[in-house]
């Protein structure tokens, strides 16, 4: 037997033979593909997480490039990795802490918002008891190792989330707007000037007040208290001897940068060294006894000299999608506490980067705040991921599926729950409800006055059978009439002489007689006559 031929497929113009054609794909099944993209998907800000991890390594280098002659000194010469080391610990504490704040759901800690600050109060009372002396101030417990005032910054923008989430629109007041927001970071900025440590307060007051802002507060108290604010800082710095020193050296280096303190002069010098694409990593010389602290409040200048204008430039950039990411994931939020926690750690990371950068460009006065993520700092690194950690958690939330969020927030609704505890939607829920229970009013309303009109009538026939039964069957009454009183003489025709009437045929009785049983004039129906009147 002959093989069978393979069939082919020929053109109609006989120009050759062409493939065989292809097998059709298999149809996509949209729903697993959709299940397949949710279950690899992360359910978290991956770009926030990337940008903080791009961040910290960044700063683990610098700071083993910055601290190698520190390390020299601090160790007596035994070691160059001393404070690296210390910063990669911390770093892995840090990384802990922000996977567990990561994993936990963020509105548990609005409940634990009263605690956490009255603790922190607390820290910063007994630092200025107990605390550690190092430079001509009192900030660390445990030999330096925790710094209070750099978990206030947290602990503040958490409570703060939590206070304004819970007035609302009455921020405005007086009594429930600016009066308790003054008080409440008075305290806390003041225990922090008290170490001293104004870096730590202007911080605090500048993330507290942009809070304040976003949560409703009118231009007028924002005003107040930034007047105020800035009045109360001037005092305050101009009684502080090193304060007085600082702004002096900066206010001359405006118009001379000659005449600045040492420590800017030498972040400049670093930056004129780095040029465009800097030395190389590890190659600067400032850092070498010339440029102070330079793991620490100056390692952005040590970035400029060994990265250069490049390197900086990166830095820079990477703040700026760190405040993109925390803004969306605010903007994204749940609830009003979520979006100001996100919105309120985002600001305080962006104003300690922008502080930082300011003083060792020679733009502000020098202070003691480290860049984010890169300065080393126990205390620093730990709560800035603590932080981020916060902002994953409120993304994390965010992220997960809704659709039973419509039946639980009528639930709350119904069972008297606070606003501020129901997610979004809730003014389109409440009107629905409100216009739900008006409709259930007005039909019990109308059930009532349908029983009340009942028995009304019921009412009225059993006092109509009580009134029978005592005074007999009632008469009824024909309604008056005007023609009543025409006589009957005046209705009666003049009679005619009437026909002979035949014997055989019957006789037929006259109209107007009582003979006829038709007549309305012999007094019978009185309705009948009358209408008989009116045809005439």
């Amino acid at each position: 037997m002959a093989e069978q031929a393979v069939p082919t497929f020929v053109d109609e113009e006989a120009y050759g033979v062409m493939a065989p054609a292809a097998p059709p794909l298999p149809k996509l099944d949209k729903e697993r593909a959709e299940h397949r993209r949710r279950l690899f998907a992360p359910n978290f800000d991956l770009y926030l997480l990337s940008v903080v991890g791009v961040l910290c390594a960044i700063g683990l280098l610098m700071v083993y490039s910055a601290s190698i002659d520190a390390s020299f000194l601090a160790t007596k010469d035994a070691s160059t990795t001393y404070f690296f080391q210390r910063q990669l610990r911390n770093f892995f504490i840090g990384l802990v802490i922000m996977y567990v704040l990561m994993r936990l759901d963020y509105r548990i800690w609005r409940r634990l918002s009263i605690w956490l600050m009255l603790g922190t109060i607390m820290m910063l009372v007994f630092v200025l008891q107990y605390g550690d002396r190092r430079l001509e101030a009192q900030r660390a417990l445990f030999q330096g190792s925790f710094q209070p005032g750099e978990a206030a910054k947290l602990i503040v923008v958490i409570y703060m989330a939590a206070w304004l989430a819970s007035k609302r629109h009455k921020i405005r007041q007086v009594t429930y707007g600016i009066i308790p927001f003054s008080i409440m970071i008075g305290v806390v900025a003041f225990l922090v000037v008290l170490q001293p440590d104004l870096s730590t307060a202007a911080s605090i007051l500048a993330t507290a007040v942009t809070m304040f802002f976003l949560a409703g507060a009118s231009w007028s108290q924002i005003i107040i208290v930034m007047g105020s604010a800035t009045a109360l800082g001037i005092t305050i710095a101009l009684k502080l001897p090193y304060a007085n020193q600082r702004i002096e050296a900066h206010l001359h280096a405006i118009n001379d940068l000659t005449q600045a303190n040492d420590h800017v002069q030498a972040a400049i010098a670093a930056f004129l060294n780095g040029g465009l694409f800097g030395v190389g990593l590890g190659q600067g010389r400032q850092k070498f006894g010339a440029l102070p602290f330079p793991h620490t409040d100056s390692v952005f200048a040590v970035i400029g000299e060994e990265l250069g204008l490049v390197g900086c430039a990166v830095v820079i950039v990477l703040y700026v999608i760190l405040v993109y990411r925390g803004f969306n994931v605010a903007k994204n939020a749940r609830d009003s506490f979520g979006a100001l926690l996100a919105a309120g750690i985002t600001c305080w990371l962006v104003y300690d980067a922008l502080l930082n950068i300011s003083v060792m460009t020679a733009l502000a006065p020098p202070t003691g705040v480290p860049l984010p993520f890169i300065s080393f700092g126990g205390s620093s690194l730990v709560a800035a991921m603590a932080s981020v950690g916060l902002m994953l958690s409120v993304s994390r939330v965010s992220a997960q599926p809704q659709a039973p969020e419509r039946r639980q927030v009528r639930e709350v609704l119904e069972k008297g729950a606070p606003e501020e505890v129901t997610p979004v939607k809730k003014a389109e829920i409440k009107r629905e409800l409100k216009q739900q229970k008006a409709e259930e009013k007005l039909v019990q309303n109308a059930r009532k006055a349908r029983q009340k009109m009942r028995q009304d009538e019921i009412d009225k026939v059993r006092e109509r059978l009580e009134h029978r039964k005592q005074t007999g069957p009632e008469t009824t009454t024909s309604p008056t009439n005007p023609l009543d009183n025409i006589s009957v003489k005046d209705l009666v025709v003049p009679a005619q002489s009437a026909p002979v009437e035949s014997p055989d045929q019957p006789s037929t009785p006259v109209e107007g007689t009582e003979s006829d049983p038709n007549s309305n004039l012999g007094g019978g129906n009185r309705r009948g006559r009358v209408s008989r009147i009116s045809c005439r």
